[in-house]
């Protein structure tokens, strides 16, 4: 009888792939399932990574990301998001997914559950068991695919460690209200849970809605959430996995923690080409973002016309 594997590995499983099977298998597949923009990534950003690699900035840099990284990320969040954060409470990941895998390890375990609003992103689930604590399912409203909030006070219990919340959302593109972010919140400090807010897409909001960060609302707040962003949609940088986090000091030091003792630290060339990302010119994404609202627009109108 062949050794047995941990015990984890029949509670959780990998990203699935039955796309990417299917089309080695020489079927005509149109993928929907992965967020991933099918623009190149911006010029000026890439220019940054190759003048990285020129200079040799290619050595280890310190495991929350190098400085002036983390200067332009607090800016960022301070001017985009309405949050002020320190520097040593925001640190950079090798893409949102291992910021968000990170943060699970570090506020939740065996015992522990935290809740996810569903329909979601699978990933989440599987995060949750990973560090050993049981996702509890609250469906979102069906009307408007906005939270639930009865459901989720419901769903509260004294081993509520959390939940994850994805604004705008994947997969529904359902753009949370600050109104339901507000009574989120509230419940959060009432039974004394963080927030994981998964803020990746959060610049493709259309018709008028608009992207709202729970932490901005107050410090008790602030202190119970972990915000989770990243430049893989943004600037379609998804191959080169750069994610940041950003939350309380005690929470950002176990992240730095984990990802010490697994990937050490984040690519130096994919941060020097992030840096440049925020510093430069927004007009790819403003290009990308009306792009993909001319395709939305048309899938709607061909829907509705069936």
């Amino acid at each position: 009888m062949a050794t047995t594997l941990a015990e984890r590995m029949s509670k959780f499983s990998g990203s699935p792939t039955k796309v990417a099977e299917l089309k080695r298998q020489g079927k005509d597949i149109i993928s929907l399932n992965v967020g991933e923009p099918d623009f190149g990534t911006p010029d000026y950003i890439k220019v940054a990574g190759m003048k990285a690699i020129a200079d040799n900035f290619t050595k280890y840099t310190p495991g929350n990301g190098i400085l002036e990284l983390r200067q332009e990320i607090v800016k960022k969040l301070k001017e985009d998001n309405g949050v002020e954060y320190a520097l040593n409470e925001v640190t950079t990941a090798v893409g949102a997914k291992q910021a968000i895998a990170s943060t699970m390890m570090v506020i939740a375990g065996p015992g522990d559950e935290v809740l996810l609003p569903i329909p979601c992103w699978v990933s989440y689930t599987e995060m949750i068991r990973l560090a050993g604590a049981t996702p509890v399912f609250v469906p979102v409203r069906e009307d408007n695919y906005e939270l639930d909030l009865d459901a989720i006070e419901q769903a509260i219990t004294p081993r509520t460690k959390a939940i994850i919340i994805c604004t705008p959302n994947n997969p529904t593109g359902a753009v949370y209200s600050e109104e339901s972010l507000r009574k989120l919140a509230a419940l959060a400090v009432a039974h004394d849970f963080f927030i994981v807010a998964d803020e990746i897409y959060e610049k493709l909001v259309y018709d008028g809605a608009k992207h709202f960060s729970v932490a901005s609302i107050s410090q008790e707040v602030k202190d119970r959430t972990v915000t989770v962003n990243g430049f893989s949609k943004a600037y379609a940088m998804t191959g080169w996995r750069i994610g940041y986090a950003a939350a309380r000091a005690d929470v950002v030091k176990g992240i730095m923690a984990v990802q010490s003792q697994t990937t050490s630290a984040t690519s130096a060339i994919s941060q020097k080409a992030a840096v440049e990302a925020l510093r430069g010119p927004q007009h790819d994404l403003e290009v990308m973002v009306e792009e993909f609202k001319r395709r939305k627009d048309y899938v709607v109108d061909r829907l509705n016309k069936i």
